[in-house]
Order: C-alpha cells, then structure tokens, then sequence
C-alpha cells in the first residue's frame, strides 16, 4: 500500500508496496472474503512455512534446552526485553525506562540492539568477512559512550538512537552478535548491566531476568507464526518470562488477558501500563510546547510504523483535528523531497502543523526551509498496576 494523503498521493517504492501488502495480508484473522485464488494460494503456501518455521524454533529450543548449543555468560546481569510477535507492543519505552531506572540505581548500563533497518556494509564486503571468520573481530557501533551520540539514525537504527538521544550515562551499541557487543560494553565502559532490546528469541546469551511485552489490544495477533501470521514463537514459551509487561492499556478490563496470561505462565509478575503522551517537541528546533497546544487545532498526522492507527487515534484524544493521515511503510527512510511535498499538501488541507512520532522523527532529513512547524509526540511508560513489581524487579537486578 503507499503513503495515502487524504486528498492527495505520495508514491513509496516497490518493495514497500509489497511489504506494506505482505504485512497487512499475514496480519488477516478472517480470510473469508478473499475471492483471488492467487491470494488464497499465497496464504496456503505461507501456512506451510509457518509449519516449517515452527519446526526450526522448536529444535533451536530443544538444542539450547539439552546443551547441545550453550549459552554464553558474561559474567553481569542481563536483562531481556521482548515479545513472542512481531512489533507493535511498545517495546521502545519500556527499554528506555529500564534502563534509566537501573542508571539512577547506580548500576552501569549497555542497550545491546541488532539496530533494524541500519545501513549495512556492502553484501560483497559481508560475505568476505563471513567467509574470511573476520566478523567476530569486526567491533559493534557504538551509537553512544554514555556521554556522546556517535551515530545517527542511519547508521545505528532508529530505536537505537532514539535511546540514546534520551538517556544519559547509558551506553547504545549495535551488533546482531549481542555476545561480542556484551563483552565490549564490559571490557570497554565498564558496564555491569546488559539490557537486551528485543532479546527474547536472542538465547546465545543467558539471561538473568526475562521481560516479555504483551499487547492488550492484539496479543498474539491472528495467532499464525511467520511467515503467515506475526508470531515469532510459540505463546506457550511465554512460561520463560519473570515478568509480562501488559502494554497498551486504557482503562479497559483485562481480566480475560490475564486469566490466558496465566495458563501459560503461572509465575510471572504481571505488569500493565500505558503509553502516556508528555509533550510535542519540534522536530528541527527542539522547542517544546504544551499538550494543549493542539486542542482543536488542524493538523496533518504523519508515520512509518507499524501501527499508526494508535498515534492518529492519540492525536484526537488530545483535541487535535486532523486534515490528513500520512501512512508510510514500517521504518520508512524519508526524503527531503517527500517532506516537502508533506509540507505542501498539509498546508493546502489547511494544517497549521505537522505530526509525527518520535521514531520517525529521527529518521527526517534536515531543511532548509520549512513553512509548517513540524512536532513529534514524546511518550513515555506510565504504569498503572502493578509498580511494587516494578520496583521489587529493579531492585532485584541492582542488589543481585
């Protein structure tokens, strides 16, 4: 699907355009109406590689369950942060707010992150370095010592930056192989704590205390594994987690959620929080105004992520009249001349402003120009039961 103007047209590259359609096809719980017989072959043929994958996850597990694969210690405490789907649960500002709970406990923290979507080397120069055994030699990024922001966006990821904008003392390093970056945030900034983002598949490392986020509103989404639906694994393997973070609440029931939380895992502490709008900060400027700034005020509403219904819907509750809904692809590297013609169109529908989300704030290139103030909503964790938990599982790592 491309980016939509109401009213106008931005045109994404092909292979959004087949991502966007592969995502929103594999997401279908009820597939009853589809009438193509080149979809509904498509959906079969990715139910048998969901078997199949299902098959690989399960013998990655038995491996790592009997010792046949070990894991790697480092000797610090490493916390895991992540969810049985793909996406969409928030998992950002959980990590963010971990990690600065930890900071301000005296502990001294390393993010590891693969860094989605970062620019990579050159195929050729990568498959030199695999065949050649130079990978492990090769030192991760480092997108901040704790005091300095030594990447971008581009060459860190977006969430990795983004982390390392906020926090301070806290070291960002980016690497698929999070057991050499590990042992380089030891060895090189002295770090004593291992926060793992997205590191629940990841079990070359052992962790001490295991984080699983869960969405309130889609928990295990059509429930298929990928290809065919989003699961990475098994929600049965949710009995691993120490803890469930449950994301995404608004003051709804979640009796039902627990009660399934709860077979699959009788021990874990449940945690439910929300994702709470703070501020806006202009993307260029850094200026901050008030929440109020934009009770009925037009504006045009503008993501790449995975599930911008939530942020349109945000920017309402907020008061906000929204002349457009701007949808680009998941990740979505932006130009300046789709920017521009952002700029322009929001302008034409009568938009006094511009938003967007924080993730894709960083991915913005600069302007020289800019004829509507552009703001990004900062959003943070605010928990509403469970904080005892909290606090017992923070001090848990820091006394550990």
């Amino acid at each position: 699907m491309p980016a939509l103007f109401y009213g106008g047209h931005v045109k994404s590259s092909r292979r959004e355009n087949i991502e966007t359609f592969m995502v929103d096809l594999i997401q279908r719980k009820d597939t009853s109406r589809i009438k193509d017989r080149r979809v509904l072959l498509l959906l079969w043929t990715l139910r048998q590689f969901s078997r199949v994958f299902n098959v690989i996850v399960k013998t990655r597990h038995l491996l790592y369950a009997h010792g046949i694969i070990r894991h790697h210690t480092l000797g610090c405490q490493v916390i895991s942060i992540g969810n049985v789907t793909v996406g969409g649960t928030g998992k950002t500002p959980v990590v963010e707010v971990f990690a600065r709970s930890l900071q301000k406990k005296g502990r001294k923290v390393a993010i590891l992150s693969r860094g989605y979507k970062k620019k990579e080397l050159p195929l050729a120069e990568r498959l030199v370095n695999k065949l050649l055994l130079r990978e492990t030699r090769i030192p991760p990024r480092v997108v901040s010592d704790g005091k300095n922001l030594l990447l971008d966006s581009d060459m860190g990821g977006d969430e990795p930056y983004m982390l390392a904008s906020n926090l301070t003392d806290v070291a960002v390093l980016v690497d698929k192989d999070r057991v050499k970056s590990g042992r380089y945030a030891i060895n090189r900034f002295g770090c004593d704590t291992l926060v793992l983002d997205d590191g629940f598949q990841y079990l070359a490392l052992k962790h001490h205390v295991e984080i699983v986020l869960v969405d309130s509103k889609n928990p295990f989404a059509n429930g298929f594994m990928l290809p065919r639906g989003l699961l990475r694994e098994d929600v049965r393997n949710l009995a691993r987690a120490h803890y469930i973070f449950i994301t995404k609440c608004d003051g709804s029931d979640n009796t039902a959620l627990k009660a399934e939380l709860r077979k699959l895992n009788a021990k874990a502490e449940m945690i439910e929080c929300t994702h709470k709008a703070r501020y806006l900060t202009n993307v260029f400027t850094t200026a901050r105004e008030e929440l109020s700034f934009l009770q009925g005020r037009s504006v045009a509403a503008v993501s790449g992520i995975a599930a911008p219904g939530g942020f349109e819907r945000e920017l309402e509750r907020l008061g906000a009249r929204l002349t457009q809904r701007v949808q680009f692809a998941d990740h979505h590297r932006y130009t300046q001349q789709e920017i521009i013609e952002v700029i322009n169109s929001a302008r034409d529908s009568g938009a006094e402003a511009i938003m967007t989300t924080e993730k894709d704030a960083v991915r913005f290139p600069r302007l020289d120009r800019c004829d509507l103030p552009i703001y990004f909503l900062r959003v943070d964790i605010e928990l509403l039961s469970g904080s005892e938990d909290f606090n017992a599982c923070i001090a848990r790592i820091c006394f550990h």
